[in-house]
């Protein structure tokens, strides 16, 4: 400890406990209400990976002030600032791509607020981070609710369906109706079981959509089963 302080003379034992453990609690507890909103959603990024980026944020904003007060050289901000590239670093990796479909956007945008907040944290600047944490957590819960309500938040929905056709004459059948709807196939898995075929897909769309299909399809085969995926953010 008398090594430590040696390196941050201007910094107390008290001084220490009362503003930089206080900075990183609070960090740690706004990222945790962010984390569990995500968690309950069953989202990539959950309750520890929005906690470890708020409460990293802090910290690194903590040492970029601290070390360069220390030393009496460089720019204090200049740790902090590296900040914003290494999490535009991890939101990228949260995103994905496929078939046309983009995920992952929500959950990037959120990591990079959540990592502004625990800057705010480390800053000291309590009330900005107490503020940016609700207005973050009601955006997600309460925005979510409400494109949901009003039909705009598109999910992915598992279908299976089996008919006597062929595979083949079941496959073109299928894809001729969600061609009619601007919709394809994704994960298609084709199987027999006795004298039917068994078709396995998913496809994305919003609520009133799926139930326009499900509709059309149980026209021409027998639906067994649709299932709610995960919604794409």
């Amino acid at each position: 400890m008398d090594l430590l302080l040696s390196f941050l003379p201007h910094v107390s034992l008290s001084d220490l406990f009362s503003r930089s453990l206080t900075r990183l609690l609070l960090a740690a507890v706004l990222g945790g209400i962010v984390g569990m909103e995500r968690e309950f959603k069953r989202k990539p990024a959950g309750l520890r990976t929005n906690m470890f980026i708020c409460f990293g944020s802090a910290m690194f904003t903590i040492l970029s002030t601290e070390l360069a007060t220390a030393w009496g050289i460089g720019d204090h901000t200049r740790i902090a600032a590296q900040i914003i590239p290494g999490i535009g670093f991890i939101g990228a990796g949260s995103i994905l791509h496929a078939k046309g479909n983009v995920s992952g956007l929500t959950t990037a945008a959120t990591l990079f607020v959540v990592a502004s907040i625990g800057m705010a944290s480390g800053g000291g600047l309590y009330l900005l981070a107490i503020f940016a944490t609700m207005l973050l957590f009601l955006a997600l819960h309460l925005l979510g609710w409400l494109e949901r309500r009003l039909n705009l938040k598109p999910l992915m929905m598992n279908y299976i369906i089996e008919s006597e056709e062929s595979a083949d004459d079941l496959v073109a059948e299928v894809n001729a109706i969600l061609e009619d709807h601007g919709k394809e196939m994704e994960g298609m898995r084709v199987s027999r079981r006795g004298a039917r075929e068994r078709l396995v897909f998913t496809v994305s769309g919003t609520r009133n959509e799926h139930h326009e299909l499900t509709r059309r399809l149980r026209e021409s085969a027998d639906v067994l089963e649709t299932k709610e995926g995960m919604e794409t953010e």
